[in-house]
């Protein structure tokens, strides 16, 4: 086992190891009675997934804490119910999902499923609202084609089409700042196989057809990868000016910079979709790192309200703190308890949901507006045109070992640095 693959599982089995972190135990005066339940399917363990996870707990557990402390939501305390999930399989998906249903839990909150529709299929008849960062397309589209079926599925994010419709957009800004120079127009696209990730790179070619730069050459790559340098050499030979590279496991992409910054493309932009929102990226990839572009639809922010949270949650939870899943876990805990409190009653799940679909929610990863056919979140700026009225699709930059927000411009922490190799 090499050197990069050895740290990668200790810092796996650390994850997947970690206790449960239990929220403060009721005080005098603390809220009393029958608990209001949240159940988390979560992948506790496995190839893929773990960290976002985590996050994704960690983020509700504080958001529970903080409520509890405050009285609880009628009266009553919030507790938070996990069943470790198998996120790679649909039976896995599924079986999670039914278990939720026979707790009787009152409400589900999920990062990413990988195959949302056994996910969404496992609840049944059980309506309990369903809060999701699936960042999916096609589980969105079940909620349009039935929604008399679906009307307790909400998707609390973008989803994951702006990837790809977005990207040309943000280089012809960025190239329009003055902030870069592109060594050339050409666009060389690497795509992992899952539906996810082949959206994104299907929509972002269609995209590009409509800017100034052009897709030249697009190259598969099979989950896990074996040898990062064949891609590479793939990348050096194609000399495209642009790289976009649609994959989704941390890991994975801290060993493509490794192996990148050794033998790099001179020039060229090289922009990781999504997965270095992972800590693991950071700590796998190390001084690596520096110089790459990334984005997520969902992203702290780092406005006054992100920047209260981050604070709140290093302090809770020490070391690199993910960027994406941490605020939806936090975010879609504090929507659901405005929901109880306007409703008066957590059982009542139609009136929850109903509260939840017309009632936008300003959290620290934006404004979550779902009141529209798909119970989707709304990207800005491609859907709405207004900051406050939509989430925005943040892009940053590995800056001395940090991530930090480059784009858009009402949210950026700085501006665009030029890599080593360019």
């Amino acid at each position: 086992m090499n050197d990069f693959s050895s740290r990668r599982r200790q810092l796996l089995l650390g994850a997947s190891a970690l206790p449960l972190i239990a929220t403060s135990a009721p005080s005098r005066g603390a809220p009393n009675g029958p608990p209001i339940v949240i159940g988390l399917p979560l992948a506790r363990s496995g190839p893929a997934g773990v960290a976002d996870h985590q996050d994704h707990w960690n983020g509700a557990a504080l958001a529970v804490e903080e409520i509890n402390a405050a009285g609880g939501v009628l009266g009553r305390p919030l507790e938070l119910k996990i069943v470790d999930t198998d996120i790679m399989t649909p039976e896995g998906t599924q079986a999670a999902f039914r278990k939720l249903a026979e707790l009787k839990v009152h409400a589900i909150s999920s990062p990413f499923v990988i195959i949302p529709q056994p996910a969404i299929e496992g609840l049944g008849g059980y309506k309990a609202p369903y809060l999701n960062g699936n960042t999916q397309e096609a589980a969105v589209d079940l909620v349009r084609k039935n929604p008399q079926k679906y009307w307790n599925v909400f998707q609390v994010d973008p989803s994951e089409i702006n990837y790809g419709l977005m990207f040309p957009l943000f280089l012809e800004e960025l190239a329009a700042s003055g902030a870069w120079k592109p060594s050339n127009n050409k666009v060389h696209i690497i795509q992992e196989q899952i539906a996810y990730t082949q959206t994104i790179s299907k929509y972002a070619q269609e995209a590009f057809k409509k800017s100034k730069f052009e897709v030249v050459k697009v190259t598969d790559i099979q989950f896990p990868v074996q040898d990062w340098g064949a891609v590479v050499q793939d990348i050096k030979r194609t000399g495209a000016g642009v790289v976009m590279v649609n994959h989704w496991v941390a890991a994975e992409f801290a060993a493509f910079c490794q192996t990148f910054t050794a033998n790099p493309t001179k020039g060229a932009l090289v922009y990781l979709q999504y997965g270095p929102s992972q800590p693991e990226f950071l700590q796998l990839a190390g001084a690596a790192a520096e110089g790459f572009i990334w984005s997520t639809v969902m992203g702290v922010y780092a406005d006054k309200k992100g920047n209260e949270f981050r604070a709140k949650y290093k302090k809770k939870f020490p070391g690199v703190m993910g960027l994406a899943y941490t605020g939806m876990g936090y975010d879609s805990v504090h929507m659901l308890a405005d929901a109880w409190k306007k409703v008066g009653s957590p059982d009542k799940f139609k009136e929850v949901c109903e509260f939840l679909r017309k009632t936008p929610f300003r959290g620290v990863t934006g404004v979550s507006a779902m009141n529209n056919d798909g119970q989707v979140g709304v990207h800005y700026p491609l859907q709405t045109k207004e900051l406050d009225k939509g989430m925005a699709q943040l892009y940053l930059q590995v800056q001395n070992g940090e991530h930090k927000i480059i784009g858009p411009t009402a949210l950026k922490e700085t501006a665009f640095r030029k890599a080593a190799w360019m």
